[in-house]
């Protein structure tokens, strides 16, 4: 990432994601009055005064050391430390300042880097008073805000503009790969996305569950910049049991919506259940890219005449996608990871490859050759032309004398021939019969 990067670090539950969105202006991060909601790092984009700037929540410092989760969300947070150019230190206005306050300020002490020390939940001026006692932490001037109702956040952003290092010459913005990995819950999604990068930039456990956010992770490959989405794992409406799980569906669905090419992960072992076919539909019908990766592949040691039956039953049950091409994968070993980043970008090409009008006029006088015009009524339908309207996904239009009466079944004939033209590897393709104008 060209841009710099502004932490914002503490312990739990003193309203680190409350400030993100609203440094932000929006809501990003999930927000509960209960510690332990955000666990990876999130980051994203943000700017002020013409300086533009990517702002970092973190999982809560100080928290058990004897819990393996609390542990591994605590690395995100010091990892975050170590790659930002401004920390934010938010400290709890109402509580005063903490044991483990001074524990997370040594720690920033000794990283040199500019911080600010603020002070949350200061809702008025009658009580900026109590930002005197956090002059104990030795982290110098005290900076009163309320990250709820927005006081001194304009002055907070002035100062960390004040603090980001002098700007660089940079040229042009190139084109990014938004690639969200989806799935159920503990089917490997944040261990495919360590595997991918070759570092812990999300929190991955055994239980499931364990991401909350779409977590968003710049990467470059072969050149081509992408940016890596691990999204929460989708349960069954009925089993979505409170708010947050609530809106880390939303926040996946979201990220479904707007990323480029989602890369469905299946647990090998269980194979296809109907939750993994319904996500599989949500990337379909949002015209995405797809990417289907059996994971813990190396679980599994099916001789070739298993093997075969395996990868039928799999492909049936997702036939509605079978444009998506299928990769088994160990995200636990690496198996074929690489293979992974390769289909990605050639998925992106045929996202954006467009068919010479010239091949298109020759494919619809073979198709009505060899199949007559469809009718409606008894009345035949004219076929004028087929053409190229769009890509990502790519979009065709079938220029008909009375569109009503092009059938689905057709239109999924010609869709059949188009990619017998060209392959369109793991892109759906959206054609319309349209009216001659």
């Amino acid at each position: 990432m060209n841009k710099p990067l502004v932490a914002i670090v503490g312990r739990p539950n003193v309203g680190k994601s409350t400030l993100f969105n609203r440094l932000l202006g929006r809501r990003v991060a999930i927000v509960e009055d209960r510690p332990g909601v955000t666990r990876d790092r999130l980051y994203a984009p943000s700017d002020w005064a013409g300086r533009e700037f990517i702002l970092v929540d973190t999982g809560g410092l100080g928290a058990a050391p004897d819990e393996e989760l609390a542990k591994a969300v605590e690395y995100q947070a010091q990892y975050a430390i170590e790659e930002a150019d401004v920390i934010v230190f938010l400290v709890d206005g109402q509580t005063g300042p903490t044991a483990g306050d001074f524990e997370v300020a040594e720690l920033l002490r000794k990283s040199n880097k500019p911080l600010l020390l603020v002070v949350n939940k200061i809702d008025n001026l009658k009580q900026e008073e109590r930002i005197l006692e956090f002059y104990s932490l030795g982290l110098g001037e005290p900076f009163p805000l309320s990250a709820l109702n927005g006081l001194n956040t304009g002055d907070l952003l002035d100062e960390i503009i004040f603090l980001l290092p002098p700007e660089k010459d940079s040229p042009g913005e190139d084109e990014v790969i938004r690639v969200a990995i989806i799935g159920r819950p503990n089917v490997g999604k944040s261990s495919l996305v360590n595997a991918i990068i070759g570092a812990e930039r999300v929190v991955t456990s055994s239980i499931p569950g364990t991401t909350r956010d779409a977590v968003d992770t710049p990467f470059v490959f072969a050149g081509q910049k992408l940016v890596l989405v691990d999204t929460a794992g989708l349960r069954r409406t009925a089993r979505v049991r409170d708010s947050t799980e609530y809106y880390s569906t939303l926040r996946t669905k979201r990220a479904i919506e707007t990323c480029d090419i989602a890369v469905l992960v299946l647990d090998g072992p269980e194979g296809v259940r109907e939750q993994d076919q319904r996500i599989a539909g949500y990337a379909h019908e949002a015209g995405r890219g797809l990417i289907i990766v059996v994971n813990k592949w190396d679980l599994l040691k099916l001789p070739p005449r298993d093997l075969n039956y395996y990868l039928e039953e799999l492909k049936r049950k997702l036939a509605f996608c079978a444009y998506a091409p299928i990769l088994l994968v160990s995200a636990l070993t690496g198996h074929h990871v690489r293979q992974l980043l390769d289909t990605i970008l050639k998925v992106h090409t045929s996202q954006k490859h467009v068919l010479p009008q010239a091949d298109l006029d020759t494919l619809l006088a073979d198709i009505l050759a060899m199949t007559p015009p469809p009718q409606l009524r008894n009345r035949v339908t004219r076929l004028y032309r087929l053409r190229q309207t769009g890509s990502t996904p790519p979009r065709f239009s079938l220029v008909a004398s009375d569109p009503e009466a092009v059938h689905f079944s057709y239109l999924r004939r010609v869709e059949n021939r188009i990619r017998g033209l060209y392959p369109y590897v793991g892109t759906p393709l959206k054609i319309r019969a349209v009216p001659k104008t």
